[in-house]
Formats: structure tokens, C-alpha cells, sequence
């Protein structure tokens, strides 16, 4: 039985390290070893926002949970640096594995450079990385999603409650993964509401810029989209979302959550009547199925997706005046059921 321990560790790259090594207690050989004593259990390294976004990270946070939970044994979780570059990361990825953390999970795309190189070195450790499906090593496990397939019952749930025919979309970075759920939503709109018009806005071009942890950056932008009459709104924008669910709030509008069910969220406690759903994606599940299944002793590798049909992607239901409307839901379950049957192509960009 591993000990039951868990470390949070913020601070700049370099104080990071060495708080975790203090922590956590050096158990491996000289640094670029790929010895390590694998006697401690998960340990998650975040993505840009980091613990209480209320959205991403938090998912991966909740899967973490479990496993130290069920399994009994030492757990980490690290925060993001600022500024930090993909040495930086690497460096935090290989003194995790170094002190016997196995598996351990880079949150983000943001770690593929970092997640190959650290893999590279420690090859009888297991790697995860979330929403990335670059890294092709044979101790890596690629945890990706169909977030389009969500997001397109999100277009569904958009176009059956605008009485305006204008929705709108905030993504918090323009990049291809966020591009994914822009195509799901717009296709899912229009579908079901040829007449709705879809307002797009990206926050920033690079995720140094804010565009993932900035809830001023999505107020702005949702507050614009409501202006030109869009009265539901959809985030796919980490915490910036925040912004984006205060401004629909004020401005007695929908909004559409993402990753998380945001109405369920403590710290949106305040603005949940405006959160008439979220287009979820079970970070948790991936990261806890990828512990179990190093504690089982068959780690998980290569592309491990979830969708529609596996579940781990879908449409929170936990506003009641989502789950009191027989049509809107109606609309919802005939589209996944056609999804998952094939009859509905969803687009990803």
C-alpha cells in the first residue's frame, strides 16, 4: 500500500522543483535518471488557469481524487508557472517521475513537447497527457475527446432556446483543439435553426496572452456578442468562461458552460440560473481509468478516446429548466442518438 499524501505546489519553475522534491521526498537517482522507485501513485501537472478554474483542470483535479481515494498511495498536483517554457515543464515532468510518481499527467496540449522528452528519459514510467494526440510513445497514453460531438448538442440546446436567432461562441484561444468546438456548435445550431446566426469570437491568438485564464477578456467579449442580440452564449475558454457566464448572467441571457457542469460549481453559485447547460467532457474518468490501469498493471498507451458513445462526453442537464423541457430534450437525445449511430457526421473544424 503506497502512503497517503498530496502535494499543491505554485511558485516559479525553479521554487516549484524544489518544493516538490522537499515535499514529496527525493526517492529516485541523480536527475536524468529514468531509475525511479514507482512507489507513489498519480501525480497531474496543470494547464494554464490551473486548480479552480472551475472547468478543466478541476476535472482533473476531481479523477486525482478518486485514485488517491481508492488506491491509498501518494498523490501531486502542480501548478503552472508563468512565462514558463517547455524546458521548464519538462523539468517539473521529470522530477515527478524521478521521485516515483507513476502515471503522470500533463494537463493540456500545452505539454506535448515537455510530456515526449520526459517520456523519452523515463521509459518504464507511464505518461498521460490531456488533449493532445501528438505524442506517440510507446509509454504515453494520448487522452483526447470528441468535444465537437458535445458541443454540436450544445448547438442543439442554443438553437431551440434563442428567441432572437443570434448565439454566439467565445473561444479562449484560436487554436485547432478550441476549433473543434466552434465547428461542433455552429453545426449544431444550424441544424437544428437554419434561420440562427452564430457570432464567433476567439480572446487571444497564443494561451500567453490570457486567452484561457482572463474572465475580464470574456466578459468583454460576451458582453459585445449580447450587444449585437445574441441571447445564449457558449465559452469553450477555461476560466475566461467565468466572464462569459457573469456577463449572460447580468444581462439575463443564457450561457453555456463547458468541461465541467458549470451549474454545479460552487464558485458560479451566484450565476447558475443563467447556466442552462455544459457541454462536458470527463477529464476526471480519463485521468482515474489511466491510474487504475497502472495500478492494475496494464497501463493504458497510445490514443484513448471519449465520446458520445463511450460517455464521456455529453450535455449536463442539471438546470431545471433544461431538465423540465420536453422539447429541448427531446431535440438533444435525437441528436446524440444519431451521432452515435453515424447518421450525423459532426464537423472539427
Amino acid at each position: 500500500m503506497r502512503r497517503i499524501s498530496r502535494i499543491t505546489v505554485a511558485g516559479a519553475a525553479t521554487a516549484s522543483l524544489a518544493l516538490a522534491l522537499s515535499a514529496c521526498g527525493g526517492t529516485s537517482t541523480s536527475a536524468g535518471s529514468s531509475e525511479s522507485k514507482g512507489d507513489k501513485g498519480l501525480a497531474i501537472a496543470y494547464d494554464v488557469g490551473g486548480r479552480g478554474d472551475q472547468s478543466f483542470n478541476d476535472a482533473a483535479y476531481a479523477g486525482l481524487e478518486k485514485a488517491e481515494k481508492e488506491f491509498g498511495y501518494d498523490t501531486a498536483d502542480i501548478e503552472p508557472t508563468e512565462g514558463e517554457t517547455d524546458a521548464d515543464k519538462q523539468q517539473r515532468l521529470e522530477s515527478l517521475a524521478k521521485q516515483g510518481y507513476n502515471p503522470v499527467i500533463g494537463v493540456g496540449y500545452a505539454y506535448a513537447t515537455a510530456l515526449k522528452g520526459a517520456a523519452e528519459k523515463f521509459p518504464d514510467t507511464t505518461f498521460g497527457i490531456v488533449d493532445d494526440s501528438t505524442v506517440e510513445a510507446k509509454n504515453v497514453a494520448d487522452l483526447v475527446f470528441s468535444e465537437e460531438e458535445a458541443s454540436y448538442l450544445a448547438g442543439v440546446a442554443a438553437a431551440k432556446s434563442t428567441r432572437s436567432n443570434v448565439v454566439g461562441f467565445v473561444g479562449g484561444v484560436d487554436i485547432p483543439l478550441i476549433h473543434k468546438f466552434q465547428a461542433g456548435f455552429a453545426q449544431g445550431v444550424k441544424d437544428t435553426n437554419p434561420k440562427a446566426k452564430v457570432l464567433t469570437q476567439y480572446l487571444t491568438q497564443t494561451a500567453e496572452e490570457g486567452g484561457f485564464s482572463s474572465p475580464d477578456k470574456g466578459k468583454t467579449a460576451a458582453e459585445g456578442q449580447i450587444e449585437k442580440k445574441a441571447d445564449v452564449v457558449y465559452a469553450a475558454a477555461g476560466l475566461s468562461g467565468q466572464g462569459v457566464i457573469e456577463a449572460a448572467a447580468a444581462n439575463k441571457v443564457w450561457a453555456i458552460g463547458v468541461d465541467s457542469d458549470q451549474y454545479k460549481q460552487a464558485a458560479l453559485a451566484k450565476f447558475k440560473d443563467a447556466i442552462l447547460t455544459s457541454a462536458t467532457k470527463d477529464v476526471a474518468k480519463a485521468v482515474y481509468n489511466l491510474a487504475k490501469s497502472v495500478e492494475d498493471g496494464k497501463p493504458q498507451t497510445g490514443i484513448v478516446r471519449g465520446d458520445l458513445k463511450t460517455g464521456e462526453v455529453g450535455l449536463s442537464d442539471s438546470n431545471p429548466e433544461f431538465k423540465e423541457n420536453a422539447e429541448l430534450q427531446k431535440a438533444v437525445e435525437e441528436a446524440k442518438e444519431k451521432i452515435i449511430s453515424g447518421e450525423i457526421k459532426v464537423k472539427s473544424s
